[in-house]
């Protein structure tokens, strides 16, 4: 069973925060312990306390001692091969938060552009655009006629040997001159609404 997520903050109350580290350092211990039997590695845990002088050490001091000589023995490069300080994990995690925004942006700009798309569609008039909002509609309405163009070929393609079905969707494929006045008739209405 999984517990809930904790949450990262520092804990005011001092008889609290002394219990909650007696209990993750017991926790830490006892994984430490397993990695090392289950995977039968050497390794070794080292806690700083502020509740108590000397640091205590798992297993022993002699066996924190062999395995630090054993890591101090390896190559520099391999020591630091999957090493990570606080300053580069943070790093990292902002980097990857920060691409995450970007992608998230992205997706709700295009949707809230397709939605206009539709609107415009519906009939209504593109009023209050930026010339900014105007080149991202023009591009998802760009991208919707290659993807209709584009399962129109493959339904040609598919049904070749049918002229019937041939027909129809020579009869049911838009032109492309008709993207033209969808921003046309935005720019008049951002003209109109600027005057």
């Amino acid at each position: 069973m999984t517990r809930k997520k904790v949450k990262l903050a520092f804990i005011t109350n001092d008889s609290a925060r002394k219990a909650t580290f007696k209990k993750r350092k017991k926790g830490l211990m006892k994984k430490v312990s397993e990695l090392s039997t289950l995977c039968g590695i050497d390794a070794c845990a080292i806690f700083y306390s502020p509740y108590e002088n000397q640091p205590e050490v798992w297993p022993n001091t002699m066996g924190a001692q062999r395995v630090l000589a054993e890591f101090k023995r390896m190559p520099e490069m391999e020591q630091s091969k999957k090493m990570v300080n606080q300053e580069s994990f943070i790093r990292q995690r902002i980097a990857k938060a920060s691409e995450q925004l970007k992608k998230q942006s992205k997706e709700n700009r295009e949707k809230e552009m397709t939605e206009v798309m539709y609107q415009c569609l519906a009939e209504k008039w593109l009023q209050n655009l930026n010339l900014g909002d105007l080149n991202d509609l023009g591009w998802v309405v760009d991208r919707n006629l290659k993807e209709i163009n584009k399962r129109i070929e493959a339904f040609r393609k598919g049904t070749s040997t049918s002229s019937s079905f041939a027909a129809v969707s020579q009869a049911a494929a838009p032109p492309l001159v008709e993207q033209k006045p969808v921003v046309e008739l935005g720019l008049e209405g951002m003209q109109r609404t600027q005057t």
